[in-house]
């Protein structure tokens, strides 16, 4: 449930300080980027800090390697975090999240099922829904040529006077 609402909270607030000031934060994908941003940085430590063994027994038991996969995963996340924050890597970066979520689903019906986590949230029902949401959030910024027009339109102008 964190994820969630670190997601929203840091987008709505990207968002609303962006509106305040007439910044590139005032777009929507922009603030999104944010959003995920933060939401990964906040899942990539918790596979280090706090929450490895957790991390550690969602690895469904078919897979090999537990700590070690782990910690890939977490290093993806966490430099998945780092380009969504830069413009040229954004897309690329919300693209390569995109598959890691899809690919680290079987770790959260793994924990529902077999209720390695068991908060009311962390059932599969909600799991599936959270996961719905983030991708949709990566999907928006990877797939959505909106997405890359607002972000063209917030670019400096070049002039040929070399200003």
């Amino acid at each position: 449930m964190e994820p969630l609402i670190v997601l929203i909270l840091v987008t709505l607030a990207l968002r609303g300080v962006g509106a305040a000031r007439a910044s590139a934060l005032a777009s929507w994908p922009v603030a999104l980027r944010g959003g995920l941003a933060a939401m990964f940085t906040l899942t990539g430590i918790v596979h280090f800090v706090g929450m490895r063994a957790e991390m550690v027994a969602m690895v469904p038991p078919f897979l090999p390697a537990p700590e070690l996969l782990v910690t890939i995963t977490g290093v993806l996340e966490l430099a998945g975090a780092v380009g969504l924050l830069l413009r040229p890597t954004a897309r690329t970066a919300a693209g390569c999240l995109t598959v890691l979520l899809v690919v680290m689903f079987p770790a959260n019906v793994h924990a529902a099922l077999s209720e390695v986590a068991t908060a009311p949230w962390d059932t599969l029902v909600p799991r599936t829904l959270m996961q719905i949401v983030f991708l949709a959030a990566t999907l928006a910024v990877t797939a959505c040529p909106a997405t890359q027009r607002l972000l063209d339109r917030r670019r400096p102008a070049t002039t040929g006077t070399g200003h």
